[in-house]
């Protein structure tokens, strides 16, 4: 009896140390599963030429070599960054605008506006994609019988079709995605922003361009930045609104991004060294961005 006491409250303290790693097994199991193995296994075919997975060949560098010269890659990260630039500059002001809006205590059915404005955001890209082919489908489309209207003409306008009309055809279906979600956060920021400063601004004589642009612009600079990381960032890995709606890179390959390249070379094509290639170099060009919008963000806050 005096040595089972003992043996019970060492296996009870046991268990005790164990049943943390236990409840978060699951978690560390699935992440290096479909996390950590991943990372590694594309870092090792990033070195090596693959036909298929089976047939894998050590090249060194020359995947990164091959990666230089591609006129095709570059293309992808042309397209890519012009669709990051213009959605980025275009969202910033309209989700602004919108939750000003939102944010008037004379507007009624707020409410209601506001999951007007967010909802598209909830059913995805790849719904948003197949609305939009739909809408721009050539003179049956939404769009163009708006076009054909507005501007007095029976020019058939194909605008998924016409390599010009492309990019800002995505550019205008990621807008209406994403502008009412990025709203969501400057209208939290509007609301935090706190009511004595405007009364302040008021008595001092500022108007209403004084009162937004020295009290509501520094009150809700940390959130934009925040709005503009995340943009970047989603921007560069845009692949499903341009894969639904025109089937692949479009004309001309207008429409063609970095991870659409990757995946035509990986899954199309079947070569996942060189895929795992783009993808390392995108991961690169996303690290550097966002140390930039770090760097930034210090400022912003040391500015404040």
């Amino acid at each position: 009896m005096s040595d089972a006491r003992p043996n019970s409250y060492s296996l009870w303290r046991h268990q005790q140390r164990l049943a943390p790693y236990l409840f978060v097994s699951p978690f560390l199991i699935l992440f290096c599963v479909f996390g950590i193995y991943p990372i590694v296994k594309s870092l090792y075919l990033a070195f090596h030429t693959t036909n298929g997975p089976r047939s894998v060949v050590f090249t060194g560098l020359d995947n990164f070599r091959f990666l230089l010269q591609d006129p095709d890659f570059y293309a992808a990260v042309y397209n890519t960054g012009v669709f990051a630039l213009f959605s980025v500059f275009l969202q910033l002001p309209l989700s602004l605008g919108l939750a000003l809006l939102l944010n008037a205590r004379w507007l009624k059915g707020r409410d209601t506006f506001r999951f007007v404005f967010f909802s598209p955001n909830l059913v995805g890209q790849v719904f948003v994609g197949v609305l939009a082919s739909v809408i721009f489908v050539p003179r049956f489309g939404l769009v163009p019988r708006f076009l054909h209207w507005a501007m007095r003409t029976s020019i058939d306008m194909n605008l998924l079709g016409n390599p010009d009309l492309v990019m800002p055809a995505l550019v205008g279906t990621a807008l209406w995605m994403y502008v009412g979600y990025n709203c969501i956060y400057f209208l939290a920021a509007l609301q935090s922003v706190d009511r004595e400063l405007y009364e302040a601004a008021a008595v001092d004589g500022a108007n209403a361009w004084h009162q937004f642009w020295h009290v509501t612009v520094p009150a809700i600079k940390p959130v934009a930045l925040i709005v503009v990381i995340m943009s970047t960032l989603g921007s560069f890995q845009l692949f499903e609104l341009p894969f639904v709606m025109m089937g692949g890179p479009g004309p001309n390959k207008a429409g063609l991004t970095i991870v659409m390249y990757l995946y035509q070379r990986g899954f199309d094509i079947g070569n996942l060294g060189y895929a795992s290639t783009i993808g390392w170099t995108l991961a690169l060009i996303v690290l550097v961005i966002s140390m930039v919008q770090v760097r930034l963000s210090g400022a912003v806050r040391g500015h404040a």
